[in-house]
């Protein structure tokens, strides 16, 4: 087994180009952080971009950092929260879900998966920030996208198309997104011992109010304790976000509080404290307990969610929690229950969505579809993606379907 360490675009593009000649396959790597996600590959080779580093642009009047596809997250928003930026929609760091170092993943990777966080709500996934990329195709072919500036519309906008690809379609090199200036003030609402569907109620009021909420989760019984370390006890917890300048977030919090005032016990949490909380539900950490246990991501309707997760329940040991205003469901199951079909057809039944297994092991992961299977028209339309981009079948092969 041979492993490429390239250190610029130039040699990344040489190793593709003797992989395509030799028809050899590549697991594409940065880190490993997200390793564990996907069917398990059967490669003798692999293309490691932890070398591949470093800032090639960051202007942050202009609101735009470049980078290798390899450089860790954590130092480039190290870099943005010194200038007061920050990625809006706050990546999630799968290291710790994986029993791994948090702050691991790479700008390639955030990509490559699509990356989004509680403040999806508001500011959307890592494919609506990307402004341009440089990568080498399957065929061995270097090639460009986009551009610097947030208005570049110059041809196809594979960019995007680069977003959610988890490496099978092309080896990212370099890539660029729009920051955007980080809040000065954030506190967080809570209120406490709501059941499920009273939670998504209290959270479908507050988004369709005027208060701007950026963030809402909610953590069942139990659940609340494994979160900012239990600091803020174990009782059910609906969180709401507000964000922006110091006195329109003391309004709106008001303004909240008037709302909500008869729905339960209310609780302030402001600044650091709030931003630990957010991070550990960003990071999916009540589930980040070093066990074997599998972990799912369902993505349904805020309205529907509940509602399969209790039907879910009543045929397997299932433990939730709820972000994007209860639209995004975390589930840890077991690995004895038959939970794809189960829960796939659940999401059918209650509406529809997507499911896609985050963490299991490798037998696990290699007996299921990890991936939500897409209907035939979609699936041919990948298939054709796939042929033109990687027509060898030499990139991540059999990761993702």
């Amino acid at each position: 087994m041979t492993t490429f360490t390239p250190s610029t675009p130039a040699e990344v593009l040489s190793t593709v180009q003797w992989a395509a000649a030799e028809e050899t396959p590549l697991e594409i790597l940065g880190h490993g952080s997200k390793h564990g996600i996907g069917r398990p590959l059967q490669t003798e080779h692999t293309l490691d971009l932890s070398k591949l580093t470093g800032v090639t642009l960051y202007e942050p009047a202009e609101l735009v950092l470049s980078a290798r596809a390899g450089t860790s997250l954590a130092e480039l928003e190290k870099l943005l929260a010194e200038n007061g930026q920050q990625f809006a929609f706050e990546p999630m760091d799968y290291g710790p879900l994986h029993g791994g170092e948090p702050g691991k993943g790479t700008i390639g990777g955030l990509l490559a998966s699509n990356l989004s966080g509680p403040r999806r709500l508001k500011s959307g996934a890592a494919r609506d920030h990307i402004l341009g990329v440089a990568a080498v195709s399957g065929r061995g072919e270097a090639f460009k996208s986009g551009g610097r500036v947030v208005k570049n519309v110059t041809g196809y906008d594979l960019s995007k198309l680069m977003a959610g690809s988890w490496g099978t379609l092309a080896v990212l090199t370099d890539v660029t997104f729009k920051v955007l200036p980080a809040a000065e003030t954030e506190v967080t609402l809570a209120i406490r011992g709501l059941l499920d569907d009273a939670a998504v109620a209290a959270m479908a009021l507050a988004l369709g109010s005027s208060a701007e909420v950026s963030s809402a989760a909610h953590l069942p019984e139990r659940i609340a304790a494994r979160v900012a370390s239990g600091k803020h006890g174990s009782d059910a917890a609906t969180l709401l976000r507000v964000e922006g300048f110091g006195p329109s977030v003391v309004y709106r919090i008001e303004a909240l509080k008037q709302l909500l005032g008869k729905a339960g016990p209310l609780e302030e949490i402001a600044g650091e404290a709030s931003k630990t909380i957010w991070r550990d539900i960003r990071d999916c950490r009540p589930f980040a307990d070093g066990g074997a246990r599998p972990v799912w991501r369902a993505s349904m309707a805020p309205s529907e969610a509940h509602h399969m997760v209790m039907a879910l329940r009543m045929q397997a040991a299932v433990d939730a929690f709820y972000d994007w205003q209860g639209g995004l469901a975390w589930l840890s199951m077991r690995e004895d229950d038959p939970e794809a079909e189960l829960l796939r057809g659940l999401i059918r039944k209650h509406g529809g969505g997507h499911a896609t297994l985050v963490r299991a092991s490798a037998p696990h992961r290699a007996a299921l579809p990890v991936f939500e299977p897409q209907p035939p028209h979609l699936a041919a339309l990948s298939a054709r993606l796939k042929a033109e981009f990687d027509p060898k079948q030499i990139l991540n092969p059999g990761r993702m379907a």
